[in-house]
């Protein structure tokens, strides 16, 4: 169980969490919401021990494991799979004593074995194979050094390496981003089956409602835990701050006529107690707070000044960056002005080559592109980010790209961005992601394009700003085409759905739905060979660590079998002898008088060879016990 008491959590003068309470269950599923800047990434921090409360305490239970993704991947040369095997510090902590463990100490190195199977340390890296294959790494891409790949794909290697860990929290902060549909998909099978506590910062309303059971919700330095998927939580908050509305206008009532009365008769001496007393009666009243649920979002698109038909024709084209290596061939297909498509395929596949194909800011290697006459494209894409004037301000964008509109509407259009006041005129170099996404589709928008073309455009857009982006892009009259994991923006605005796969594009006859079942299955097929190779991997493995620990115990059992053969020897002499005692002492000519001198002795000598004998005997069963373990 984890536990807020109190708790208040400053970053600089700004105060994220105000005396927050919040308990969590073991084994819970929590997604974390809120709007950018509300203290979510904080709260991580918190957990984590990165950050200390102001004030109040967090309980957390002793010697908790707590999994996180790292944000950043240092170029190492170790595999991929190495890489994500790190993620189990237990499991690197036996490997590397078994490895220094002393040749003399036979007792510790059976117990660390017994620790290593106990872990299930003989399956580690099939169990690191089959993350890396549900995170879209090919078989061959599993020995590739972590340095040989990109950054999002180095994001990924993070990721199963925090999945890795046998972890007792889990920590994921938009764990979706620079995944795509399939991949997203995978993990949310995942996480269904992780047996610790998880909490997820994300936006993506599917991802939610597929992977937690409750919401909290980080807002006005409060933490309110809510039951149910995100659709629950969006029905309960509107129930709770209807009734704190009315709460709040009920107390306005109760102030105004307070106020009113001690306006009317403190200077009057016969009412003056009671004027009094109402003004220490205000004094002490708990303010309510007005409900406030409006997003700051209002924005729409502005009406295409024309619509050609087609857009875009491409005849015989191939796409891609190398003409020996096309990624995209035979592309022959007519772009109507009234298309709405969401583009299928796994990373890689070619859904951005395409998009900068149809956009003409990748010429085709081979083949045409015709463009219809009047044609506007509005192009998102997540490098165009880089393209903004960091020692400029959104205003000087806006008139940048449009000097003759006033500067009033300008300004008029960023709010409906939640582009206010100074953060209008300011430099955007402080920007976080999220709000340079937002400034580069305003600008995207003002233009008119009657052709958007959107790859990943909610990337680092909170939920607020990918509702009013959905419903903005409901009543936008042009033509639409867009890559997205988000399956609520892609349900709510496409009709129909292409996909990218070997190399083709082709109409996919389905919904979303109908194609996670379909990439499903076909990943699980690719994968199978996987499976195979990664089991015959863990064979190999396992009798190698069998074969060298036979190795290593038979170099341990040497000295050890030695001392027991020594000690076997010692005891065989006494035996011997004891046992030509104990025949004597059998014979009854030892008894008579005559022979006592011989029957002291042969007793003396009995009790001698017993007591040489007692020390060997528990030296025998002590080192017979070291032999078993090394067994």
């Amino acid at each position: 169980m984890i536990r807020l008491k109190s708790l208040t959590l400053r970053r600089g003068t700004k105060v994220l969490l105000n005396s927050a309470d919040l308990t969590l269950q073991p084994g819970s599923k929590t997604g974390v919401v809120g709007a950018n800047g509300a203290g979510k990434s904080s709260f991580f921090a918190l957990m984590r021990g990165e950050l200390h409360p102001d004030a109040g305490d967090i309980e957390m239970p002793p010697r908790i494991t707590i999994s996180h993704v790292a944000q950043e991947t240092p170029a190492l040369e170790c595999s991929a799979l190495d890489y994500v095997l790190d993620g189990d510090r237990e499991l690197r902590r036996l490997e590397h004593e078994l490895e220094h463990v002393s040749h003399d100490d036979g007792i510790r190195h059976g117990e660390l074995l017994g620790e290593f199977d106990a872990i299930d340390g003989y399956t580690a890296a099939s169990r690191g194979s089959k993350l890396l294959a549900g995170l879209g790494f090919s078989t061959e891409e599993l020995s590739h050094p972590v340095s040989s790949f990109s950054g999002g794909w180095r994001m990924r290697l993070n990721l199963a390496q925090a999945l890795m860990c046998r972890s007792d929290l889990l920590l994921l902060d938009e764990p979706t981003n620079h995944l795509d549909l399939e991949t997203v998909v995978w993990l949310e099978q995942w996480l269904k089956t992780y047996q610790g506590m998880l909490l997820v910062i994300s936006h993506d309303r599917d991802f939610l409602d597929n992977t937690i059971k409750q919401i909290l919700h980080v807002e006005g330095g409060a933490l309110t835990l809510y039951t149910g998927t995100y659709e629950d939580f969006e029905n309960q908050r509107a129930e709770r701050l209807s009734l704190q509305q009315l709460a709040f206008d009920k107390q306005q009532r109760t102030i105004n006529h307070l106020e009113s009365f001690i306006t009317r008769f403190k200077a009057k001496a016969s009412k003056a107690r009671q004027a009094q007393s109402r003004v220490k009666a205000l004094e002490k009243m708990e303010r309510i707070s007005a409900a406030h649920v409006d997003s700051p979002f209002t924005f729409s698109f502005r009406e295409p000044e024309n619509s050609p038909n087609p857009l875009v024709k491409l005849e015989n084209g191939q796409a891609g960056y190398d003409i020996n290596r096309p990624i995209l061939k035979n592309l022959t297909l007519s772009l109507e002005n009234e298309a709405r498509l969401g583009l299928l395929g796994v990373n890689g596949a070619g859904k951005s080559t395409f998009i900068k194909a149809l956009a003409g800011e990748n010429p085709l290697l081979l083949g045409e592109r015709e463009e219809g006459k009047g044609l506007k494209i509005g192009y998102f894409a997540q490098h165009q980010l880089e393209h903004l004037r960091l020692d400029e301000s959104p205003l000087w964008h806006m008139q940048k790209i449009d000097p003759h509109t006033r500067e009033q509407e300008h300004r008029n259009f960023l709010g409906g961005f939640d582009f206010n006041g100074s953060m209008a005129t300011g430099k955007i170099e402080p920007f976080s992601g999220g709000e340079k996404a937002r400034l580069a589709l305003a600008l995207l928008i003002w233009q008119k394009p009657n052709l958007l073309l959107l790859d990943e455009p909610t990337n680092h857009l909170d939920i607020e700003m990918r509702q009013a982006l959905t419903m903005a892009l409901q009543d936008f009259e042009g033509a639409i085409i867009v890559v997205s994991h988000d399956r609520h923006l892609l349900r709510a605005t496409v009709d129909d759905f292409w996909l990218i796969e070997d190399g083709t594009v082709r109409p996919f006859d389905g919904d979303l739905d109908e194609y996670t079942k379909y990439s499903q299955q076909k990943r699980s097929e690719e994968n199978s060979a996987l499976r195979n190779s990664s089991s015959a991997v863990d064979r190999k493995a396992q009798k190698k660590l069998e074969a060298d620990a036979r190795q290593r115990n038979a170099g341990l059992r040497k000295p050890v079998e030695k001392k027991l053969a020594k000690v076997e020897k010692d005891m065989a002499g006494f035996t011997a002898e004891l046992a030509k005692i104990t025949t004597l002492l059998a014979e009854e000519h030892i008894y008579l008088p005559e022979k006592k001198n011989d029957l002291d002795a042969a007793r003396n000598k009995e009790a001698e060879l017993k007591k040489k004998l007692e020390p060997l005997e528990a030296q025998w069963l002590e080192i017979s016990d070291e032999l078993e373990a090394l067994r």
